[in-house]
């Protein structure tokens, strides 16, 4: 019998979660996965092993996302439902076992709460990549010289670093003296995020600079995975950068590290000097409409890190 994971809407939720589902394809080997998720989480889930079948759910007025996926789903019977989403579905749909993810408790990180959903120890993020999507970041990134990702948007304005400075801290980290002195720069990020680039893609040669902003979610944790470290805001990039396997720096003001912070032991936080509290409250005076990362310095930042890792060594980071 098949499982059924009905999983997060948004792409960096499902990345916190894909733990969860790789643990249901390795303690099930035998059982085939459907997947049902929002339609940016189901870029997370690309080309995984073990998924027969993908049902992207587009929100409908009264719920009726729902009713489509229970017509998608009704017609067998499940070995196991785990649902991150706490709806009604798994017991609408005959089933062995069913799972509904928990509330989370106070300061409990989003990955501990999933795992709670099945009673397991956290699950480390994971990415499914083929031989193909390997050999590919490989041509990208050939061995030798390291590389340094950057990830400098996110999906809100407010919880964005300024791009000058992502620069600032690469250009020490990259030139001459620094840990990865001569190493090739790696962007990563939307099409849209590009645009306001300028003073990363024009930071290194040419022959250095790997510009991947608009690749897709497999294809650029290709280039993580072979990224000696991973700098960026708190976003989708930074939890991709960990399911990867590198070294993941995640830059946080208004938002919670505790809840969304980097997973793992090669996660750090690096965050502002006012509170999540004192940001929001900011946040709800003035609005949306810009950083509320100004405070962050860029010695902040590269102190961080060089405290953290000051062995740093060239060469990419194991998988």
């Amino acid at each position: 019998m098949a499982q059924l994971f009905i999983g997060p809407t948004r792409l960096g939720d499902a990345i916190l979660v894909s733990g969860v589902l790789a643990w249901m394809r390795d303690d099930a080997p035998d059982s085939p996965i459907t997947i049902a998720c929002g339609p940016q989480a189901a870029l997370a889930f690309s080309g995984w092993q073990g998924v027969e079948a993908m049902h992207v759910v587009h929100k409908r007025p009264h719920h009726r996302h729902w009713l489509d996926l229970w017509q998608k789903t009704r017609n067998r019977r499940w070995r196991r439902i785990v649902d991150l989403r706490r709806s009604a579905l798994p017991w609408l749909l005959r089933a062995d076992a069913r799972y509904r993810i928990p509330p989370g408790l106070p300061g409990e990180h989003r990955v501990i709460q999933a795992a709670r959903t099945l009673g397991l120890p956290p699950q480390m993020p994971r990415i499914d990549l083929s031989a193909a999507q390997r050999a590919h970041a490989r041509r990208d990134l050939p061995d030798g010289a390291p590389a340094l990702a950057i990830g400098p948007g996110a999906s809100q304005i407010f919880k964005t670093w300024p791009v000058e400075r992502f620069a600032a801290v690469a250009d020490r980290l990259l030139s001459t003296g620094g840990p990865l002195a001569g190493g090739r720069l790696v962007l990563l990020g939307s099409d849209a995020e590009r645009r306001d680039a300028a003073a990363l893609l024009n930071l290194v040669p040419a022959d250095r600079l790997v510009d991947g902003f608009g690749l897709d979610i497999p294809a650029s944790a290709a280039l993580l995975e072979r990224s000696a470290l991973f700098i960026g805001n708190d976003s989708a990039m930074m939890h991709l950068a960990v399911a990867a396997g590198a070294r993941t720096v995640g830059l946080f003001g208004p938002t919670r590290d505790d809840h969304y912070g980097p997973w793992g032991p090669q996660g750090l936080v690096v965050r502002t000097p006012e509170s999540v509290d004192a940001l929001q409250a900011r946040l709800a005076a003035v609005g949306g409409g810009g950083s509320l990362m100004a405070s962050l310095t860029v010695d902040a930042v590269s102190d961080a890190v060089l405290r953290r890792w000051p062995d740093l060594s060239a060469g990419a980071h194991p998988a």
